[in-house]
């Protein structure tokens, strides 16, 4: 395994939308072993392909309230239901050192592939539903950033020395 490079905004790999992954092959499985090697060294809880250059359908979350800490890969993950809302504190392996309040569903179901190829589908609560709700986000281009007020974001952007673009 090795440790990839973690892309820091503003990277447009950030915000490009990735690719369905059509077969769970060889490559995929050692993205992905690769992917819970790099977010483990950073002190991470979940990660997208994008954030390390791959623009395919895969994250890697750990569920940061168990003590187990077992990573879990889903390949072209899909948010199939939500319920409720809670506001929790956020922050991002590609914006360090940056964190704020984001308001999320509470409860969510999300079905996927596993690194075999078979379809699963979890029930997920809390901080671990957070980081699946994050990390999915990854894979359409989005950052928690752009779900925060403007101009907290724009301080945030500035402060990566990239371009405040405002969108009508």
């Amino acid at each position: 395994m090795a440790k990839l490079e973690i892309k820091i905004y503003p990277d447009p790999a950030l915000r490009k939308k990735s690719r369905q992954v059509a077969r769970v092959g060889d490559a995929e499985r050692k993205l992905a072993y690769d992917m819970i090697e790099t977010m483990r060294f950073a002190n991470g809880v979940g990660l997208a392909a994008p954030q390390v250059g791959v623009s395919k359908r895969i994250i890697v979350v750990e569920d940061a309230e168990s003590d187990s800490r077992i990573a879990l890969t889903l390949i072209n993950p899909k948010i199939t239901h939500k319920k409720g809302k809670v506001k929790f504190c956020e922050g991002c392996l590609s914006l360090p050192g940056v964190s704020s309040d984001v308001v999320r569903p509470e409860f969510i179901t999300v079905e996927a592939l596993n690194l075999d190829g078979n379809t699963l589908k979890i029930n997920a609560d809390g901080l671990f539903a957070r980081i699946i709700q994050h990390e999915a986000d990854h894979l359409d281009g989005i950052m928690f950033i752009d779900k925060i007020g403007f101009l907290k974001r724009k301080k945030i952007i500035k402060q990566f020395g990239a371009k405040v673009c405002m969108k009508f």
